[in-house]
């Protein structure tokens, strides 16, 4: 052992570590980006009727409420038809969205809906792997049991309402009967007719055991307008 390392050596070294400049620690990770987006965890229990578009969002709104996110304007991601049709598209705001674990599912409108090419190639990120409700649980996709990937939408692939004369949104939401019908999309983007998130095919009507026919429980998009 050196013994000119002394006591005082021992101090003096101690006094220049506690002293000396820190060095620069790594970066802290970024919060998390709040939830503005998810879909339902149940539907309304009427089949495509939701009270109208308006209750669909008081829908949106109290389930993202007992979730901790009823700070925000919450939208359920539909379309009407007829005069003054609503536009899905138009009323969810302008983005951008993540879902309960933080993960950006779209940038913006044009992210959301693929409106050029390159971002039609390039898809938004709504899909089985960051489809989440408003409490951070998977959405039971076709691979599930029982298979839920149906959402309601009412909606055409740009996040437009329909034009024809058809039915395409139970009356406006306000129907569960049998002879009418609702468009859906796929939320887990699987299936061999349609892996389209908002527009994959029409229901077998709109009473609750026509949505469960075809693949869905009347869950909705919800997405944080503000």
């Amino acid at each position: 052992m050196n013994k000119a390392f002394t006591f005082p050596a021992a101090m003096a070294l101690a006094f220049v570590a506690a002293t000396a400049t820190p060095q620069a620690h790594a970066a802290e990770p970024s919060p998390q980006a709040p939830m503005s987006f998810f879909v339902t965890s149940v539907g309304s229990g009427k089949g495509g009727d939701l009270g109208g578009i308006a209750g669909a969002d008081k829908h949106c709104q109290a389930l993202a409420a007992s979730a901790g996110a009823g700070g925000k304007t919450w939208r359920a991601y539909l379309s009407t038809q007829g005069a003054n049709a609503i536009n899905a598209r138009d009323r969810i705001g302008k983005g951008p969205w993540h879902n309960s674990k933080g993960v950006a599912v779209a940038a913006d409108l044009a992210d959301l809906h693929g409106d050029t090419l390159d971002l039609a190639r390039k898809g938004n990120r709504v899909n089985k792997r960051t489809v989440f409700d408003e409490k951070g649980n998977p959405v039971k996709g076709s691979t599930d049991t029982p298979n839920e990937h149906d959402v309601l939408t009412g909606t055409r692939l740009d996040g437009t309402a329909y034009t024809d004369a058809a039915d395409h949104t139970c009356k406006n939401w306000t129907s569960s009967a049998a002879t009418d019908k609702a468009q859906i999309g796929h939320h887990d983007r699987n299936s061999g007719s349609s892996i389209s998130w908002n527009s994959a095919h029409a229901t077998n009507g709109c009473h609750q055991p026509g949505l469960v026919a075809t693949g869905g429980a009347g869950l909705l998009y919800c997405f944080a307008a503000d």
